[in-house]
């Protein structure tokens, strides 16, 4: 079978197609023949060097597939043959097969196709768990959502307005179209100097309960004050901070020293909290996981889940779709598929 490979960090000339020997699945373990796997900020930041955690090279990444069930290990019921399922997966997604636990795999909703199925695991879990679980949004607050054109902003869209809470977000003006056909309450721009006084004119000065934030440790300095009394503030990436090879992490590096650290005092007089949000880092929590995906995926039968694929390519073509979410030309999902068509 191929894989799309990481043999060294660097550009996205780095990710190489190899042929590798199928795997064979153990006891309690099942394998996929996968149609499409998502790709994410984490699988371009693993590539530059700049993930914490990331497997040691040569490594296959890809957090996240759809795709049918073809063979099963010992202990595991032969009725998973030829299912349809999606899965949350420890690595290892930009596969023409993968291997992994029985436990992860959950059955894929017969209203979605496999490019939409493999948008739906990780970006909709995290804005769950950054808005429902640890966020504790309700329907009479506000939260700002940076960032809201990308996949986990799209899913915190939807996770907010089924909550039915006022949502605010920041992202270029030619996306903003789009995302108020989403359903978002206030769009703006970003990169106007000034965009901090339109956001205390939206809220009418009083801030915000949440802060969805993945950018870096500046722009979360930032949100913190733009917390109203109570309000909360959700960290889950540091976009800002992915310049490539060895300035890359010369950059990583020199922010997290310098930046400003969250005194206890401070938050405790300004009744204010601060929490991280990295799904991967709980996929020991199985049951957690499960059931929030459980969540997610009544969702899509209910219709208020509803993952948008900007871009699907082809699955050799992964230098490509990295270059593409790099320059920040996607608004919503992007997708690798075993056959590359424009979605529906």
């Amino acid at each position: 079978m191929k894989q799309v490979t990481i043999a060294r960090h660097g550009d996205a000339s780095r990710l190489t197609v190899r042929e590798v020997a199928l795997p064979e699945p153990g006891p309690g373990q099942l394998r996929i023949t996968v149609r499409a796997a998502g790709v994410n900020f984490a699988d371009i930041l693993i590539r530059r060097g700049l993930y914490p955690g990331a497997p040691k090279l040569p490594c296959v990444v890809g957090h996240e597939v759809s795709g049918v069930v073809e063979a099963v290990g010992e202990g595991v019921d032969p009725i998973w043959i030829g299912r349809a399922v999606l899965a949350l997966t420890d690595y290892g997604g930009y596969s023409e097969c993968h291997v992994l636990d029985a436990h992860r795999v959950l059955p894929k909703p017969d209203g979605l196709d496999h490019e939409h199925a493999a948008a739906l695991p990780l970006n909709y879990v995290t804005a769950w768990v950054l808005l429902v679980v640890m966020g504790s949004l309700r329907a009479d607050q506000t939260v700002l959502i940076h960032n809201a054109g990308g996949g986990v902003g799209l899913a915190a869209i939807d996770v907010a307005r089924h909550l039915g809470a006022r949502t605010i977000g920041t992202a270029s003006p030619g996306k903003h179209p789009f995302l108020l056909s989403r359903g978002l309450d206030h769009a703006i721009d970003y990169r106007q100097d000034n965009w901090q006084e339109e956001f205390s004119e939206v809220t009418r000065g009083q801030g915000v309960d949440l802060v969805l934030d993945p950018l870096g440790p500046a722009s979360w300095q930032n949100s913190l004050t733009l917390l109203g009394p109570a309000g909360r503030l959700g960290m889950f990436g540091i976009s800002q901070l992915a310049a490539p090879g060895l300035r890359g992490k010369l950059h990583l590096a020199a922010a997290m020293l310098t930046a400003r650290r969250f005194h206890p005092a401070r938050l405790i007089r300004g009744n204010r909290g601060i929490f991280g949000c990295n799904i991967h880092q709980m996929y020991d929590a199985r049951t957690r996981l499960n059931t929030w995906l459980g969540q997610i995926l009544r969702g899509v039968g209910e219709g208020w889940v509803r993952p948008h694929v900007d871009r699907v390519f082809d699955f050799e073509s992964a230098c490509d779709a990295h270059t593409y979410i790099e320059e920040r030309r996607n608004t919503g999902k992007v997708i690798l598929s075993m056959s590359a068509r424009d979605p529906l």
